[in-house]
Formats: structure tokens, C-alpha cells, sequence
């Protein structure tokens, strides 16, 4: 699989990598874990990526694959010591989260630790990221990023702190490529894309109970790109390679609990880039449809 340097990191990152919440929230048995993970890496995967809040992830993860744990970059996020919807951005609790998380994960360090989906006010304080830089300093971490959207993501940006930036890119959520992407891609930040098949949304016939999938629902409604009407396996490729052909992404994180889901989408990204017609199409109607709304989803 091919791999991308992850900005001025030593990363070599698999253009795909791994995203933990599915296994979590859905809390997928061990052995099924394993054998998505274990087949995955053996297939060129190495980027696995998850939160502390993620519900079971981190400690699937670890019990899984741990004692692979030189074979593959590991990227988790913090914040959230007692779940997502109870943020903590106390310099302690960034520890505490921190160090629970590696003993999830049964490893001594990450790769990559981020401040996950943090208020713009928080960041300009400026102590959760003092605190990231601690935890790098007391060699738990390599690298630090932040994990976000919007404005936050843009002055995480431009306040030169984090070596990595994680942010929604898709073909239903593209605020960033204009925001945030032009000023990572001056600064050689790594850019990693979550939701790069924007949640599959176009595969609902009906709008989804659960909101978590309804902006992207709506938004692709009226976008109404061409090839959404094709094969699902050739929709999910295009929206795959969109993300993966957006000028400052570096690596797209994609998750799910089947473990030969990962393999079809890796054949889609061994296709390569998407020509550049075909890319600038999508932009195009884009800007010809988003509302000013159509902000990027956390």
C-alpha cells in the first residue's frame, strides 16, 4: 500500500489507516478484531487511530494486535477522562487520560497523541497544550496534533504548536480544503482525513433516524453527484479517492467492523488518484451547492 509522509513527522503513513470507534461503540468481539486488524496489517495497513472515549476501542485494540505493536503507528486522542459528552481539559486530567489510554493499549508511548475536538478558547489559553507537550517531553507520545474542525482547526494551524492536524474531508464535507488545508500544507503539517466516506450517507434511502448521519444525508441529496448512482463499491472508491486526492491529505482513517471491508477499500485506493477532471467536478459542485452552513462536522 502506499505511503505517505505524515508532514514534517518521521511518519511514513499507509495512505488508509484504521479508526477505532466502530469496533467501540459497537463493541465487536475480540477475535473479530483481531482478525481485522492482524489481516490488515499484514496487507500493508499501518496506521491504527482511536480515541480514549471510544468506548471498548482502546482496550480491543490493545488486546488484539499489542504484541504487534512495532508493526503499525499508533495514533489515540484525549480530552474526554469520563466519556464524550464530559470534556476535561485540565492539564491533569490530559495526563491521567493519557496514561489510562497506554495502559489500554498495552504499549509505553504513542505515536501520536491529540487533543480531541477542543474549543477554539481552550486552545488559545494555550495550558491543554502545554500539557501535550509534557506528555511528549515525558516520552508517552512522539508527536502531538489536534483533532477538530472549523475555526479551532484553523487556529490550530496557525499557532505552529502541533505537528498534525486530523479533520473532516469528504465529498459531503469539504469547508477544510479551502479553510484550514492550504495553511497546513505551508506550515508541512501531517493531515490525516476522518469520515472520508462521509458515514456512506448516500446509501440511505430515507433519512436516518440516528443524527449523527443526517448532515451528510442532506448534503448529498442535493449534491447529487453522478457516480453516487453507480455500484456502491464504485461510489465508496470515487468518494475514497476524492479524499485521498485533496491536495495536503496525507493519510484518510476509516473504520468498520468487517474485517474484508478494509481490503475493498484498499483495492479502491490502489487505484490511485482520482483524475484530475473527475476531482474537479466534485469541487466544482461543491461550491455550486454548499450553503454557508455546510460548516465541517466534529
Amino acid at each position: 500500500m502506499e505511503r505517505r509522509r505524515l508532514g514534517k513527522t518521521d511518519i511514513d503513513a499507509s495512505v488508509l489507516g484504521f479508526g477505532g470507534a466502530e469496533i467501540g461503540y459497537q463493541r465487536v468481539s475480540e477475535a473479530t478484531v483481531a482478525r481485522l486488524l492482524g489481516s490488515a496489517i499484514d496487507a500493508g495497513l499501518n496506521v491504527i487511530d482511536t480515541a480514549e472515549c471510544y468506548d471498548l476501542s482502546e482496550s480491543l485494540i490493545g488486546k488484539s494486535v499489542g504484541h504487534r505493536r512495532l508493526d503499525y503507528h499508533l495514533f489515540t486522542k484525549c480530552g474526554h477522562l469520563d466519556g464524550w459528552a464530559r470534556p476535561d481539559w485540565r492539564p491533569e486530567s490530559i495526563l491521567r487520560s493519557v496514561e489510562r489510554s497506554l495502559r489500554r493499549l498495552r504499549t509505553d508511548y504513542v505515536d501520536l497523541i491529540q487533543l480531541h475536538s477542543c474549543s477554539e478558547r481552550e486552545l488559545r489559553a494555550g495550558d491543554v497544550i502545554d500539557a501535550l507537550d509534557r506528555v511528549r517531553d515525558h516520552g508517552l507520545a512522539r508527536y502531538i496534533g489536534y483533532s477538530g474542525d472549523g475555526a479551532p482547526a484553523r487556529y490550530a494551524v496557525e499557532c505552529g504548536r502541533f505537528d498534525t492536524l486530523q479533520i473532516s474531508v469528504s465529498i459531503a464535507d469539504q469547508e477544510a480544503v479551502d479553510l484550514v488545508l492550504p495553511q497546513a500544507r505551508a506550515r508541512r503539517m501531517g493531515v490525516i482525513a476522518k469520515r472520508p466516506l462521509a458515514n456512506a450517507a448516500w446509501t440511505y434511502a430515507r433519512k436516518p433516524s440516528e443524527a449523527y448521519y443526517q448532515p451528510y444525508w442532506t448534503r448529498l441529496r442535493k449534491l447529487a453527484y453522478p457516480f453516487l448512482s453507480q455500484a456502491p463499491e464504485v461510489a465508496a472508491a470515487t468518494a475514497l479517492r476524492f479524499t485521498l486526492s485533496v491536495p495536503g491529505v496525507h493519510a484518510a482513517i476509516v473504520g468498520t467492523t468487517r474485517p474484508e471491508r478494509w481490503h475493498q477499500n484498499a483495492a479502491a485506493v490502489a487505484a490511485g488518484l482520482l483524475p484530475r477532471a473527475e476531482l474537479k467536478r466534485i469541487r466544482d459542485r461543491w461550491r455550486e451547492v454548499a450553503a454557508v452552513s455546510w460548516v465541517g462536522q466534529v
